[in-house]
């Protein structure tokens, strides 16, 4: 057996929250379905992804904090996020609309906590 590739399952990265009942109704809003894991703690899930989303702020760790979501087709992504009306439902949102690269395209959101998400579209 070789012991260097270990198969793996899943990445789930923990986000944290400046005001947790905020954010959890804000990933509601985005399309995730909720699992609660505690009182402080759930795991966000949409298709084959999910990250937790946890009851806990640090400012500096929140507001470095980026994911990357891969989508099909980012201009598509873009629409679907401006259809949710997000920045006149939550305060400290941020949308950027579709920027074109030369590795491919990707539009922005910073959460209501400063977590920075990057739906992208790779050129392959």
């Amino acid at each position: 057996m070789d012991t260097t590739k270990q198969p793996v399952k899943s990445l789930r990265p923990f986000v944290g929250a400046k005001d947790y009942a905020v954010s959890r109704a804000f990933y509601h809003d985005l399309g995730f379905d909720e699992h609660m894991i505690s009182e402080k703690m759930s795991l966000f899930t949409r298709n084959d992804v999910s990250f937790y989303l946890q009851d806990y702020y640090v400012k500096e760790w929140v507001e470095n904090t980026m994911i990357l979501l891969e989508v099909d087709n980012a201009e598509t992504y873009w629409s679907y996020l401006q259809q949710l009306d997000l920045e006149k439902k939550y305060e400290n949102i941020h949308l950027v609309p579709t920027q074109y690269n030369n590795w491919g395209n990707e539009c922005l959101l910073i959460d209501p906590a400063g977590v920075l998400w990057h739906f992208a579209q790779f050129f392959r």
